[in-house]
C-alpha cells in the first residue's frame, strides 16, 4: 500500500513539474504580446492623449494584466515620488518585477535600451523609438511561440515519463 502512494506521489510531482515548466513556455508568447499591446497604448498616450508619462503609465496598469500591469504602475509611482530620471525610474521598476515575468533575456535588453530613450526626446523621435522596440519584441515573440510549439507538449511527457522511470527504478 505505501509503494502504491509512493508512486502515485512520485507520478503526480514529476507530472506537475512538466507542467509547470510547459506554463513558462506558453507564458512568455502571451506576456510579449500584452507589452507590445502595452507600448501601443503608450505610444497613442503621448502621441495624440498629450498624457504625462506618470499618468500613461497608471492607465496601462490597469489596462494590462498582471505581472505587468505591477510594472507599469510601480514605474508611475517611481516617477510621481520624483528624485528618479525616468530611465532610472524605468530600469529599477524593471528590477523590481522582472522575476515575476516569463520573459528571458532578449527582452531585458530591449526594454532596457527602450528605457534609456523613454522621455529623452520629442514626440517624433519617441514614436520612433516605440516602433523600433515594437519590432524587436516582435521578433522575440515569434521566436517565443516557435519554442512553445517544439517543446511544450515534449515537456509535458518528459514529466511524465521521468516520474514512470523513477517509479521502475525505486522498485
Amino acid at each position: 500500500m505505501m509503494k502504491i502512494l509512493g508512486a502515485i506521489f512520485i507520478l503526480s510531482a514529476s507530472t506537475w513539474i512538466g507542467f509547470e515548466i510547459s506554463r513558462h513556455l506558453t507564458e512568455r508568447p502571451r506576456q510579449l504580446r500584452y507589452l507590445r499591446t502595452a507600448l501601443k497604448s503608450l505610444e497613442a498616450e503621448i502621441m495624440y492623449g498629450h498624457i504625462p508619462l506618470d499618468e500613461a503609465a497608471m492607465n496601462l496598469s490597469r489596462q494590462i494584466p498582471k505581472p505587468l500591469s505591477w510594472f507599469f504602475e510601480v514605474f508611475s509611482k517611481k516617477l510621481q515620488a520624483g528624485g528618479l530620471m525616468v530611465n532610472q525610474a524605468w530600469e529599477e521598476s524593471m528590477k523590481e518585477i522582472w522575476k515575476l515575468t516569463a520573459f528571458k533575456q532578449g527582452e531585458y535588453e530591449i526594454l532596457k535600451q527602450f528605457g534609456e530613450t523613454l522621455g529623452q526626446s520629442d514626440r517624433i523621435s519617441q514614436q520612433k523609438h516605440i516602433v523600433l522596440a515594437l519590432t524587436h519584441l516582435e521578433q522575440e515573440e515569434n521566436e517565443a511561440r516557435e519554442k512553445q510549439g517544439k517543446y511544450e507538449k515534449m515537456i509535458k511527457s518528459l514529466g511524465f515519463l521521468s516520474g514512470l522511470l523513477l517509479i521502475i527504478l525505486l522498485m
